[in-house]
């Protein structure tokens, strides 16, 4: 086959995949999007209210067909957690809206698209924004075909302590107006630490309240454990509903509805069997809120609470995200042969020769070494961010690397990364040089020119990436994303905070494309077991984190690290990225010779992925 016979087939192939890749994209976003309106009897739409202080919410809005002027519905206002978006609880957006209960779910005040907040305790003072959301539902006609007497609330995590601070936020305004609450239920889940006297003495609402038994964060609960059948957080609870001359409770009994809910003083409690950040994707607990909102709003929806289909439009952004990643390849192929990149392709390097059984155990030993870095240093670069960083780490608005919980990864990457630079030469000196290994396999030898070059074609790789995810945004309101890990759209102020981060994160990025390209390809290895080895090294010291954190758990019934929980619990969206890390490495490295195209592209994407899915405290 002559050369331009076999150039234009892998054009085609390239174009093919490529069409494949972005044909499977629109098509589950498309579906997921036809899941998110009942197959059109939701209408769901994005909206933005403006709030006190110059600050302003982010919300989607579920509006079934059946709400209407003539035919007011309930409302739920649905309030994710601490570094969580309106995205990541939709879900229960969805199963509300098809029982016929408008939701508004929202993006919380330094998270999403929202604004940042003049106030340093968001969720206990503003309810992340809700407490405005439910003063516009409420206090105006806007929302005409809301019944101003069934408005609830629900959230999950800091989401659920804003939940039932609105709970006496608005019963403290009830108790001055003499008229009912503007909160008829609320519903709050994986948070108890609000269950107090102080809080509950001005409670005028339904309360309904999930927990999981293994909840990560249960050593701040009074009896230390998750159980709920005893926690005097629980009692509480239910007491508060219970008139003057009703005997207190003692034990709580799980799943049972005390008091009653035309008077507001109905309660409930559930006690799934998850751990914290699963509780909102359990069938289990989403059946619990159907449940306790239609028992509480009067609603005979015909649809059993275990009816749900969330899981379906879970699936499909898994696909979409799975695809516009896999598109990133052939479309690197397709530019990488137009004039303006082909100046960037290159013979392949010879791969390195194969190890002996002393080289074998030294690139085990250096490998396992970087996995006990990566282990060890976690924790304590969570510790160092909150001196670097201060205004960050108190909640303050700043320009200065403004995300709290990115700023540890952040110190964490460049340390780990500078690691690996020095295990890679250290593999080198002790047995590579000695063994035929030469620098010119690396790839690594750039010019100036090309460099630049490369960075264009990389750019150009991550703004493709984005404007996929943006148009079909535009057309079908959905992302990728599957449970909390996901990729969603930004507003303009994040590509001055990827200009901040991305610089610093390129050390790890660049370090982890060198040793998978320079130190792990292997003469007569198969690339499927090479890019495996690579995946697991790259993630194996986070996963060490978990396996660390749970199994503690499981023994001991509290967690190994304690005041980090919440940082461990980012490292479920973390791993995976890093497992699959090394696979595109290696695949831009065979496109081009160099292992620069594939560290600046997924760092580009990677970090924009990061900085658009945790808490960000920019300023006003």
């Amino acid at each position: 086959m002559s050369s331009s016979v076999a150039k234009t087939t892998k054009n085609r192939s390239s174009a093919k995949l490529l069409c494949w890749a972005v044909a499977t994209v629109v098509l589950a976003c498309l579906l997921a999007s036809l899941i998110d309106s009942s197959w059109g009897r939701v209408k769901v739409e994005g909206i933005k209210i403006p709030t006190q202080d110059g600050q302003w919410v982010v919300a989607d809005l579920f509006k079934p067909a059946t709400a209407t002027r003539e035919t007011p519905a309930p409302m739920v206002v649905v309030v994710p957690g601490f570094q969580r978006s309106k995205e990541e609880l939709e879900n229960i957006a969805v199963e509300l809206s098809r029982r016929g209960i408008v939701a508004v779910a929202i993006d919380p005040y330094a998270q999403g698209s929202s604004s940042s907040s003049v106030s340093g305790r968001t969720a206990t003072t503003e309810g992340y924004g809700m407490f405005a959301v439910v003063d516009y539902a409420a206090k105006t006609d806007t929302m005409n075909y809301v019944d101003k007497s069934r408005i609830g609330a629900t959230g999950h995590s800091a989401g659920g302590n804003a939940a039932v601070r609105g709970a006496a936020h608005f019963g403290m305004e009830a108790k001055k107006t003499g008229k009912p609450s503007a909160l008829d239920a609320v519903f709050v889940s994986g948070y108890l630490l609000s269950f107090t006297d102080k809080v509950l003495k001005d409670v005028r609402s339904n309360v309904g309240m999930s927990y999981a038994r293994y909840d990560e964060g249960a050593y701040r609960n009074a009896l230390k454990n998750g159980d709920m059948r005893h926690a005097p957080e629980a009692i509480r609870l239910v007491n508060s509903g219970r008139g003057p001359d009703a005997p207190p409770v003692h034990e709580v009994a799980l799943g049972r509805y005390y008091g009653d809910a035309t008077s507001r003083t109905l309660r409930v409690v559930y006690n799934e069997r998850v751990l914290h950040p699963f509780q909102p994707y359990s069938v289990e607990a989403i059946a619990h809120q159907i449940e306790f909102f239609e028992k509480v709003f009067g609603i005979t929806s015909g649809l059993s609470s275990r009816d749900q289909v969330w899981y379906w439009k879970e699936l499909l952004g898994l696909i979409s995200l799975v695809a516009a990643l896999v598109a990133l390849v052939p479309l690197a192929q397709i530019l990488l042969r137009t004039p303006a990149f082909a100046t960037l392709v290159h013979p392949l390097p010879p791969p390195q020769p194969r190890p002996d059984r002393r080289g074998r155990l030294v690139g085990l030993g250096l490998s396992a070494l970087g996995a006990l870095v990566a282990c060890v240093t976690y924790i304590p670069m969570t510790e160092l961010s909150g001196r670097l960083f201060v205004a960050a780490a108190r909640r303050e608005p700043t320009w200065f690397f403004p995300q709290r919980m990115n700023n540890p990864v952040l110190l964490w990457a460049v340390l780990n990364g500078l690691a690996g630079f020095l295990l890679f030469y250290l593999g080198y000196r002790l047995y590579g040089r000695r063994h035929g290994v030469r620098p010119e396999m690396w790839g690594t030898q750039i010019r100036a020119a090309e460099l630049l070059r490369t960075c264009a074609l990389a750019l150009l790789l991550f703004l493709s990436y984005f404007g996929l995810l943006f148009t079909v945004y535009y057309f079908f309101h959905v992302d990728y994303r599957f449970l909390f890990m996901g990729v969603r759209v930004f507003q303009p102020q994040f590509l001055v905070l990827l200009a901040m981060y991305a610089p610093f994160f390129l050390v790890f990025f660049l370090s982890n494309s060198v040793r998978v390209n320079g130190a792990m390809r292997i003469a007569g290895q198969p690339e499927w077991r090479s890019m495996l080895a690579a995946g697991i090294a790259n993630s194996a010291g986070l996963l060490l984190i978990v396996a660390v954190q749970y199994v503690t758990l499981a023994v001991t019934g509290t967690v190994r690290w304690t005041d980090g929980w919440l940082y461990v619990n980012l490292l479920f969206a973390v791993v995976p990225m890093m497992f699959v890390l090394p696979y595109f490495n290696r695949y831009f490295f065979r496109l081009t010779g160099r292992p620069y195209l594939g560290a600046i592209t997924t760092c580009l994407v990677f970090v924009m992925i990061l900085l658009t899915n945790t808490v960000c405290y920019l300023p006003l």
